[in-house]
């Protein structure tokens, strides 16, 4: 069920390890097939170096495991909230990648002072509030799922202008059409937020230029994009 799905989202959570972004188990990248209402996402707890398309886990959009023999992600109700709140998006990431998740833990969103960050994500990453403690109790992973989409509701954000969140104290999430474009953010997001960092640690004043802000993203992404070939 679902073969060539579970080849990519198989690939997608090694190209993970590929990119330095998981260290042991950590993280985890999932595809939606929307059509036939089902999702396939990384076993539980299973070492990335032994993973085969085979070990992917299909899950209903309830969270039903359909197939496989393992445990899916305990991480999948969080990207079961994001692809019923986000339409628009087919794929997946979670990973704890160092630079992004010290932004998480420190509570702070990565702000958008440079053209490496514009050229993906139009706006600030924006960082959620707390998870409220009965959450933490009994629905940990919908609730961090739930903090994500109405920190974009509250700040007004298109998901798919600017593909990732960072949830406070635990990490970033990134999102795509599929799982490829969904860790390609991931690799960005760790990037923009090393350099963000450093640059903040120079001149904690620093902002850009809204202008150059739109021209950035808009020569990749907007109607008259003409960044990369045709």
């Amino acid at each position: 069920m679902l073969e060539e799905l579970k080849e990519k989202v198989c690939a997608a959570n090694l190209a993970l390890v590929r990119h330095g972004l998981v260290t042991l188990t950590w993280g985890n990248a999932s595809a939606i097939d929307r059509e036939k209402g089902m999702l396939v996402i990384k076993p539980s707890g299973v070492a990335y170096d032994a993973m085969s398309p085979s070990d992917m886990v299909v899950v209903d959009l309830d969270g039903n495991v359909v197939e496989g023999q393992y445990r899916p992600s305990s991480d999948t109700p969080t990207h079961l909230v994001l692809y019923k709140a986000f339409p628009q998006i087919g794929g997946v990431v979670l990973t704890h990648s160092p630079h992004a998740t010290a932004w998480a833990q420190a509570g702070r969103p990565i702000p958008n002072i440079g053209t490496t960050h514009a050229d993906t994500f139009h706006d600030d990453v924006p960082v959620t509030g707390e998870i409220p403690s009965d959450r933490i109790r009994d629905a940990y992973e919908e609730a961090t799922g739930d903090v994500i989409v109405e920190t974009f509701r509250r700040l007004g954000l298109d998901p798919v202008a600017t593909p990732g969140a960072l949830a406070i104290h635990h990490g970033p999430f990134t999102w795509g059409r599929d799982a490829a474009d969904a860790v390609e953010h991931a690799v960005i997001l760790e990037e923009v937020a090393k350099i963000a960092a450093l640059s903040v640690a120079l001149n904690p004043a620093i902002r850009m230029n809204p202008d150059l802000v739109e021209k950035h993203y808009s020569r990749k992404h907007g109607p008259g994009a003409y960044y990369g070939q045709r």
